[in-house]
């Protein structure tokens, strides 16, 4: 089972720069997308969904700004697209998608720097993933495995940025953001890149849309799956698809048995 996210930084734009082809040819069973940035009925009217998939979107209240799509082969058990929180759920940051066997969460996290690049939004970050760590725990003591893919807007390690010392001020590094995700993966969910590939250098999902800085890899990893561990018997493989354009992001993902 084939399971990939993408920020695609405005699903109508990327739809424009050769998503089609791309999905044709990756064919995952499941993709997250975040950074939609449309209504449903906007994104309805530019994905045309191969035969045998559906799609379920998650839109902001707030027009081209945010959003989250799930494409997929398989329907879920149950399927919500909220944490309970109005302020979170106006964002339409979140898609919980219930397989059964286990529950995916497609998830576009606030970026921390707020309008003025002031890092004021780092509070509701911050806010935002311990809500949904809450969730996710709650399912993990019901004795659920859980996915949890998408754009983290946080680079974990040095290791997992180019030039950490100038970013230390930076929201997606700043110490109280990595300090959070380091909490998610101390209650045991897994770095899935990290645990198939080690500290391999280099290894980025972002980069800015200055000329070139992506050709140069001068980029972040921002974007994760992590799983619970109850799901590494089945992790065949993780992956970052650094080729694929359209986006100032790339697709990541993993393969299950």
């Amino acid at each position: 089972m084939r399971i990939v996210s993408w920020n695609v930084n405005g699903i109508r734009a990327v739809c424009r720069k050769g998503f089609w082809d791309w999905f044709q040819q990756e064919r995952p069973d499941v993709l997250g997308l975040q950074e939609t940035r449309a209504k449903e009925e906007q994104i309805r009217d530019d994905l045309p969904l191969p035969r045998g998939f559906k799609g379920w979107f998650a839109s902001a209240e707030r027009k081209g700004y945010s959003g989250t799509a799930i494409l997929s082969r398989r329907r879920p058990q149950h399927y919500r697209a909220d944490l309970g929180v109005p302020a979170f759920d106006a964002e339409g940051r979140i898609q919980q998608f219930d397989l059964g066997d286990f529950v995916i969460f497609n998830v576009y996290f606030p970026n921390g720097s707020g309008v003025n690049r002031d890092n004021s939004r780092v509070p509701f970050k911050l806010a935002f993933y311990r809500h949904l760590l809450y969730r996710i725990q709650a399912l993990r003591r019901e004795g659920r495995e859980v996915v949890v893919m998408g754009d983290y807007n946080t680079a974990h390690r040095e290791i997992d940025l180019t030039n950490w010392r100038s970013n230390r001020g930076t929201s997606g590094f700043l110490s109280e953001e990595r300090a959070e995700l380091t909490r998610w993966l101390e209650t045991g969910l897994v770095d899935t890149f990290r645990h198939m590939h080690g500290d391999i250098q280099g290894a980025y999902s972002w980069w800015s849309v200055r000329k070139g800085v992506r050709e140069r890899n001068i980029g972040w990893r921002i974007d994760y799956v992590l799983v619970t561990p109850g799901l590494l018997p089945r992790l065949r493989a993780a992956f970052i698809l650094p080729n694929v354009l359209g986006s100032d992001h790339c697709p990541v993902g993993i393969e299950l048995a």
